[in-house]
């Protein structure tokens, strides 16, 4: 059992801190790829480099569609938006497709730093589909309970 708003929503604490764990993952990532990463990827083989621009799409897929959703459910947890209007808006998490398919490539092959940011981003944007799934599961429940 899980504690819930009326809306079908998760608590707020714990809503709170998926969206700043988010958040902080959102700023580590950026802060690898601005800085960190050119020289990283300059030692490796062109294949492993390859690899690491399929992988920076798909953790900039991940971090992009985890904060679309995060923040329209902040929208409707601080009662600006209906749960309703959220669903219209996103009927649900985007890219599981392509955010939950297997890496290209070994992620020991790859810098330590940016292969350890994708496997949080994916632990992450796992929660966050599961969340996203119990979400719609709870709320599309009947009231009451009955089946």
């Amino acid at each position: 059992m899980h504690a819930q708003s009326s809306a079908g929503l998760p608590a707020t604490a714990f809503f709170s801190r998926t969206y700043d764990e988010a958040l902080g993952l959102l700023y580590a990532a950026r802060d690898y790829l601005k800085f960190e990463a050119e020289q990283d990827w300059r030692r490796l083989a062109p294949a492993i480099g390859l690899a690491c621009t399929t992988e920076t799409t798909r953790l900039t897929a991940r971090l992009t569609n985890m904060m679309a959703w995060l923040l329209l459910q902040r929208a409707v947890h601080a009662g600006e938006i209906t749960w309703d209007e959220a669903r219209q808006e996103a009927p649900q998490l985007g890219g599981i497709g392509v955010c939950l398919s297997a890496a290209e490539i070994d992620p020991a092959a790859l810098p330590q730093r940016f292969g350890r940011l994708l496997e949080q981003s994916r632990n992450l944007y796992r929660r966050v589909a599961r969340l996203d799934e119990m979400m719609r599961r709870d709320v599309a429940a009947p009231a009451g309970g009955v089946s």
